[in-house]
C-alpha cells in the first residue's frame, strides 16, 4: 500500500520526452565515441548499439506496460515488489540506485575533462596521481561546482529542472545534428576504415556499455506521480524517447568515423569534437560541439539525480532503507535529502580523477542489467497471475516480450563476468559494485523490522484514473 503524501502534477507529455531522451543522449557520443570506434571499428561500433538498443527496446515494452498501469515512483522497485517480492525489488531497486548514482558521479568527471579541449592549459594545483593519472586541484573544482550547481537546482522542484532539460536537449539536437550533417556531406569513405576491430570481441567490449547510455529512458516511471498526462502516454513517450536515442548513437558513430581516420582518433583527446572541426574545417566547430557536450553533461546529469533521488525515496516509501531518504521539500515535494546525498557523491567523485570515467559506465552498466532482468521478470510474473490488472498500454498480446527481455539481459550480465571479454576490471569495477552490493546486505539487515512482507498490493485503478484529466490537452 501506497503512504500518504502530496505530490504535484507538473509534467507535461514534452517535459517527459525531452527529460528521457536529454538523458539518454546528453553525453556519452561527446566523451565516448572514440573509445566506441577504436574498440570495434565503425560498423562493428554501430552493430553493438544495435544489439544494445534491441536490449533496450525490448526491456522498455515491458517498462511501458507497466508503468502506464502502476504510474507511481518507483518503477522497477514497484513492478518487481508488486510481481515477486520485497527482497527482489530491493535487488531491483538498489541495482538501479547505483546505476543512476554512478551516472551522476561520470557526469561530475566528465564535466572537467570536455572543459579540458576548451582549456588545455587550465589543469594547476598538483594533488596526486591515480592508476596513473595526474589529479589537479583546479580540475576537481569544476567537477565540484557543476555538482552544486545541478543539485541546488533539483533541490528546488522538478519543474525547473525540467525547464533547463528542455532548453539545453534543443541545443544538443541542434549541435549534434549539424555533426551528422557534416559527417554525411563533407565525411570520407576511408576515414571509417577499418570496419570492424577486434571481432566479435571489439562489438562485445563496446555492446557492454550501451545500456549505460541507453538507461536514461527510467527517468520516465521514475517520475510517473509527477506527470501531468494520460497513463497510456507514458509507454508510448517511454518507447519513441528510445528509438529516437538509438537512431541518435548511429548516427553519431557513422558521422565522427567519417570525419576522423583510425590514427586521428587514437591521437585525439576528445575526437568528436575534433571531427567536427575537421569536417567543417575550422576549430570554432569544434568548441561549438564542447559546448553541446557540457550542455549534454548537465542534461544527464540533471535526469539522473531526478530519477536516482525518486528511487531512493521510493526505497523508504516502502520501508526498506532508512526514512531520512523519504523526506519532501514541503513546498517544491522533492526528495530533499535523497538529491543531497546523491549530490554530496557526485561532489567528491572528481578526486578520483579521469579514470574513473570508465569505472563507472561497466559497474553502473551491470548493475542496471541486473534491474532491467529483475523487472522483466516481474512483467511474465503479472502476465501470469494478474491477468485482469487494467494495462492502458500492453506490450503485445502475450508474454513474449518480456521473456526476450530476459533472455538479452542474462546474455549481457554474462558479458561482464570474469573470462569474458568485456569482463568487469579488477580491482577497482568489482570494488564499486561489491561495495554497493554489499551496502545493500547491510541496509536490509538494520531495517529488517520494517521491511516489507509480501507482494505489493493495491488497486492501481485510481491512480491510473487520477492522469486521465488531460487526455486532450496536449498534442503529442
Amino acid at each position: 500500500m501506497q503512504s500518504n503524501r502530496n505530490i504535484d502534477k507538473v509534467l507535461s507529455r514534452w517535459d517527459v520526452l525531452f527529460l528521457a531522451f536529454g538523458a539518454m543522449i546528453g553525453w556519452g557520443w561527446v566523451v565516448l565515441s572514440g573509445e566506441w570506434i577504436l574498440g570495434a571499428g565503425t560498423i562493428g561500433a554501430m552493430i553493438a548499439f544495435v544489439a544494445g538498443g534491441i536490449l533496450v527496446i525490448y526491456v522498455g515494452l515491458t517498462y511501458a506496460e507497466l508503468a502506464s498501469a502502476m504510474p507511481t515512483t518507483g518503477g522497477a522497485l514497484i513492478y518487481v515488489l508488486r510481481g515477486v517480492g520485497p527482497k527482489t525489488a530491493f535487488a531491483a531497486g538498489w541495482m538501479l540506485a547505483l546505476g543512476y548514482i554512478s551516472v551522476v558521479a561520470f557526469e561530475a568527471v566528465a564535466l572537467p575533462t570536455v572543459v579540458e579541449y576548451l582549456f588545455p592549459n587550465y589543469k594547476v594545483g598538483y594533488m596526486y596521481t591515480l592508476n596513473n593519472y595526474d589529479v589537479y586541484a583546479s580540475w576537481v573544482l569544476v567537477g565540484v561546482i557543476g555538482s552544486i550547481f545541478v543539485t541546488v537546482v533539483n533541490y528546488f522542484g522538478v519543474k525547473s529542472a525540467a525547464f533547463l532539460q528542455m532548453v539545453l536537449t534543443i541545443m544538443i539536437a541542434i549541435i549534434g545534428l549539424l555533426l551528422i550533417f557534416g559527417g554525411v556531406v563533407n565525411g570520407q569513405a576511408a576515414n571509417a576504415d577499418p570496419l570492424f576491430i577486434g571481432g566479435l570481441g571489439g562489438i562485445t567490449i563496446v555492446a557492454i556499455m550501451t545500456p549505460f547510455m541507453f538507461v536514461g529512458f527510467d527517468v520516465i516511471p521514475q517520475t510517473a506521480e509527477e506527470m501531468n498526462v494520460p497513463a497510456r502516454s507514458i509507454g508510448k513517450i517511454l518507447i519513441l524517447s528510445v528509438v529516437l536515442a538509438v537512431v541518435w548513437y548511429l548516427a553519431i558513430i557513422l558521422a565522427v568515423g567519417l570525419g576522423l581516420d583510425k590514427n586521428a582518433l587514437a591521437a585525439s583527446t576528445l575526437p568528436t569534437a575534433d571531427a567536427m572541426a575537421e569536417l567543417f574545417g575550422s576549430g570554432i566547430f569544434g568548441i561549438v560541439l564542447v559546448l553541446g557536450g557540457i550542455a549534454g553533461i548537465v542534461t544527464t546529469w540533471n535526469a539522473f539525480i531526478i530519477g536516482g533521488s525518486r528511487i531512493l525515496f521510493a526505497m523508504a516509501d516502502q520501508k526498506m532503507i532508512p526514512a531520512w531518504f523519504g523526506k519532501l521539500h514541503p513546498k517544491h515535494g522533492t526528495p530533499t535529502n535523497a538529491v543531497l546525498f546523491i549530490g554530496v557523491l557526485a561532489t567528491v567523485s572528481p578526486l578520483l580523477g579521469r579514470p574513473m570515467l570508465i569505472w563507472l559506465v561497466n559497474s553502473g552498466g551491470i548493475a542496471i542489467i541486473i534491474a532491467y532482468l529483475l523487472s522483466a521478470v516481474a512483467f511474465v510474473q503479472l502476465r501470469k497471475n494478474e491477468p485482469d490488472m487494467e494495462r492502458p498500454f500492453r506490450a503485445g498480446k502475450s508474454s513474449v516480450v518480456g521473456w526476450f527481455a530476459i533472455i538479452f539481459s542474462v546474455f549481457f550480465v554474462i558479458l561482464y563476468l570474469p573470462g569474458m571479454p568485456a569482463a568487469l576490471a579488477w580491482p577497482y569495477e568489482w570494488a564499486i559494485f561489491a561495495g554497493w552490493s554489499v551496502l545493500g546486505l547491510m541496509l536490509m539487515g538494520l531495517m529488517r523490522k520494517s521491511f516489507p512482507v509480501g507482494k505489493l498490493k493495491y488497486d492501481n485503478k485510481k491512480q491510473i484514473k487520477n492522469m486521465k484529466g488531460t487526455e486532450k490537452a496536449q498534442p503529442l
